[in-house]
């Protein structure tokens, strides 16, 4: 099924198109799914029966999420218009709206207390997400060309919603962030005395620029462990560090502090525009910083910081004591 023709003309089409390589992966999944599905056939002679029978499949016998139903019918709408040239309408099934919760945020003291329990790259990785806001797949795809600490601003190239936005850079980092820059410097040097030191790109950039590649200012801030071949462009490069690395030791240091809360790399961008928002920080500044398209999705932080916003205060607390 891998190597179908009708698979490989999705992938050209999505690689045309420039999506990123999860999205490749996630979209030819549930497209490859979705055929075995319906024993086989072929979209070009499924439609809108098809479509919906799966899609209550996933929703009904294999209890998948809200999010996870708009993510496998974004595929399958990705194929019919763009590689089959068909619009699908009058779907009988509602895309579903994810609900709408409150984040958790974590306090100062919270955050302060994880970092202790961090070190090495996974202490400056957190510092980052809670100090700049950053999402997780930001912060691990910073390249060296991308911090300017002159001027304390970090480039988020590429960010969700293919837009880019500057970040600052907190004062107290600086030692920190030189030191990981030595880091960087050490493996890329031995990488080319080995004879490789080309950075993970894009297929395009890879072929736009080519040896240009090999340059310093290009190579990841977290660089991996590793050597790896590019999953599309085939060449030896040095990727960064795995998102999967760094939840195995955030859990590490969550367990250790005692925390009861869920926390996720996501949390610390939640506690960083709650913490701008309790300090006064203009909420378009905010919604600016965070990258967000709408200023409702930002609002949201301003429930979450409750009472200390606006001076709002609890009727409890307004008893008289006894």
């Amino acid at each position: 099924m891998s190597k179908s023709p009708f698979l490989q003309s999705v992938r050209t089409e999505i690689r045309t198109k420039q999506y990123s390589y999860r999205t490749e992966k996630s979209y030819l999944y549930w497209v490859r799914l979705f055929i075995l599905f319906n024993d086989k056939k072929h979209p070009k002679v499924m439609g809108n029966h098809e479509i919906e029978r799966f899609l209550n499949h996933l929703a009904v016998n294999r209890g998948v999420s809200p999010g996870t139903q708009n993510q496998a019918l974004c595929a399958i709408i990705f194929v019919y218009k763009h590689v089959l040239k068909r619009e699908i309408e009058n779907l009988q099934y509602k895309m579903t709206k994810t609900p709408r919760r409150m984040p958790t945020v974590l306090s100062p003291d919270e955050v302060a207390s994880i970092l202790q329990n961090m070190d090495a790259e996974y202490w400056l990785i957190t510092a980052l997400l809670y100090g700049c806001g950053l999402r997780i797949n930001e912060a691990l795809s910073l390249r060296v060309k991308d911090i300017d600490l002159k001027s304390r601003s970090l480039l988020v190239f590429n960010g969700k919603g293919r837009k880019d936005r500057y970040t600052l850079i907190p004062g107290n980092l600086r030692e920190n962030m030189e030191r990981q820059f030595a880091h960087v410097r050490a493996v890329h040097e031995s990488d080319l005395a080995d004879g490789f030191g080309l950075t993970s790109v894009p297929a395009s950039l890879h072929k736009k620029y080519g040896p240009a590649m090999k340059d310093f200012g290009w190579q990841h801030l977290f660089p991996s462990v590793t050597r790896c071949v590019h999953p599309i462009a085939g060449y030896v490069c040095r990727h960064h560090l795995h998102h999967s690395s760094y939840s195995r030791r955030l859990r590490q240091a969550v367990l250790a502090t005692g925390i009861t809360k869920r926390v996720t790399a996501h949390t610390f961008r939640h506690a960083f525009a709650t913490e701008l928002l309790r300090s006064g920080s203009d909420i378009r500044t905010v919604q600016e910083i965070l990258g967000h398209s709408d200023i409702r999705t930002t609002e949201i932080y301003t429930h979450v910081i409750g009472d200390r916003r606006a001076g709002t205060v609890s009727p409890f607390d307004r008893l008289p004591s006894s």
